[in-house]
């Protein structure tokens, strides 16, 4: 892994695509351990969880289902501090155990606003997994289930993760380079 380049910004090597796929492997062996038995509604939030949920998804032995939302509030390397629900939740989660898939939560704000709507809908159980936190950016803090890694208060791309609308595609992650 060496220095990469996205739109006008330099990235450094972070987390490698085999660190990610074994933590990944673990919180789908403790998913796999916590809802034996059980069916649960994984709710992955578009559009940087599409590689976290899929290759989560792969590893998990249980029974289970996917759907799919587009929650947004990032422009650039900054969150706008506003939240956009783009594609809405479509099915029924009354009675349900539901883990929401995330990619990243900095300032929290995103999950925190969503929340509520999924509470109003009664669920069994709700819990969250992510691929990334950072607890020092957190604002609105939420109860994190499964969190694959706890990193510092850098902005990030690759992995899902991207900076406008380039470098989802990269199967490591990078952080941005400091001057």
């Amino acid at each position: 892994m060496s220095l990469i380049r996205v739109h006008d910004k330099y990235f450094e090597p972070y987390l490698s695509e085999a660190e990610i796929q074994e933590r990944i492997r673990q919180i789908a062996a403790r998913i796999d351990e916590d809802y034996a038995g059980k069916k649960p509604l994984f709710i992955a939030i578009l559009n940087g969880s599409f590689m976290f949920s899929a290759d989560l998804f792969k590893y998990l032995t249980i029974e289970a289902e996917i759907c799919f939302i587009k929650l947004a509030s990032y422009k650039g390397t900054k969150s706008t501090g506003q939240v956009v629900t783009a594609i809405g939740l479509d099915i029924d989660i009354t009675g349900r155990d539901v883990i929401i898939l995330e990619d990243i939560i900095d300032t929290g704000k995103t999950i925190s606003q969503f929340l509520p709507q999924l509470t109003n809908q009664q669920p069994r159980s709700l819990k969250i997994a992510i691929l990334l936190h950072k607890p020092e950016a957190t604002v609105f803090p939420v109860q994190i289930d499964y969190c694959c890694f706890s990193i510092p208060n850098k902005f990030v791309v690759g992995y899902g993760l991207d900076y406008d609308g380039l470098g989802r595609n990269i199967k490591e992650l990078y952080r941005l380079k400091e001057n």
